[in-house]
């Protein structure tokens, strides 16, 4: 069997893809984990991986090690991201699950982290030649690609990653209109390149990708309607007052009402609040009028680039 395992050092979550892969170079999926690692925690601001998270982040990979060598995976892609590649300790992380290990991690710059977005979400979503905005909030970065099925037209990284805005705000418990303000205020300087690319680069669409859109979806689904809305599909239409509903009751609520809304995993307890005010800025800034979901991201783009070399 030819099977290939990708790795994803996300900020929050380390994320473990296994395939076969096929004679027409398409791939079926054997298994899939994540790991709530918090890489980010009490250093991200400072751009540093504390002595916790350092070890939370090695006992992550020597877990995925064991199930790698389960599986008899011929090919290892590993991919760090915004947390490791801003910390100061970052080689150092690298170099030690190297050690403890033998994977070999790659730091892939924010614009390649875009690039490889935007090749994992046209795996599941459908699109046409109209531009649509892909929005991929991470923990530490937030990525913005606009692009149709064929090409992307402008992509960036922005250092506004759901881990580093709760660090830098520290938000009252509920979170208080003043620090809403602040927050918008700040995005609305920190996005100017992505005002300036909607201007030469309309669009009316806005696809999220995984993590906490993931949220926002079973959020939505425990909520308003009856089972899961995503049911092993690989895309999901948004309702808009559905995200404006939840977005109301995401600001009014406590970490301790959050921790009993079904549909929110703990990791995101506190993060979906800055994760919820990102998105709905863009909602509103950009007057999008659709919206979809796709449970692809960067782990299914880094398959797929993998596979067409």
């Amino acid at each position: 069997m030819n099977s290939v395992a990708i790795i994803d050092l996300g900020t929050n979550t380390f994320n473990l893809l296994i395939a076969e892969v096929n004679e027409d170079k398409s791939y079926s999926i054997l298994f899939q984990t994540k790991i709530s690692v918090k890489l980010g925690e009490g250093g991200i601001g400072k751009g540093f991986i504390t002595p916790e998270a350092f070890k939370r982040g090695v006992d992550a990979i020597k877990e995925y090690k064991q199930i790698i060598e389960k599986y008899d995976v011929h090919k290892v892609n590993a991919i760090a991201t915004s947390a490791i590649r801003g910390a100061s300790n970052g080689i150092e992380f690298v170099a030690k699950i190297k050690e403890e290990t033998s994977i070999e991690i790659q730091i892939i710059s924010g614009d390649r982290e875009a690039e490889l977005i935007y090749l994992g979400v046209r795996q599941a979503v459908h699109f046409d030649d109209k531009l649509s905005l892909i929005m991929d909030i991470g923990g530490g970065s937030t990525e913005f690609i606009i692009a149709n099925d064929k090409h992307i037209f402008w992509k960036q990284s922005f250092l506004l990653g759901a881990a580093r805005l709760l660090e830098m705000l520290n938000p009252s418990n509920p979170i208080t209109d003043d620090q809403i303000e602040s927050l918008q205020n700040y995005l609305k300087t920190e996005l100017q390149p992505l005002f300036d690319a909607v201007k030469k680069f309309p669009v009316t669409e806005l696809v999220g990708s995984s993590g906490s859109f993931d949220s926002l979806a079973d959020m939505i689904s425990a909520r308003f309607y009856t089972g899961t809305v995503l049911s092993g599909e690989k895309e999901y239409t948004f309702n808009l007052n559905d995200i404006t509903a939840i977005h109301k009751l995401i600001l009014k609520s406590t970490t301790a009402e959050r921790m009993k809304m079904q549909g929110l995993i703990e990791m995101r307890v506190d993060m979906i609040v800055v994760s919820s005010i990102l998105l709905n800025f863009i909602i509103q800034s950009f007057a999008i009028q659709k919206m979809r979901l796709s449970t692809y991201s960067l782990k299914e783009g880094v398959m797929f680039d993998s596979l067409m070399r």
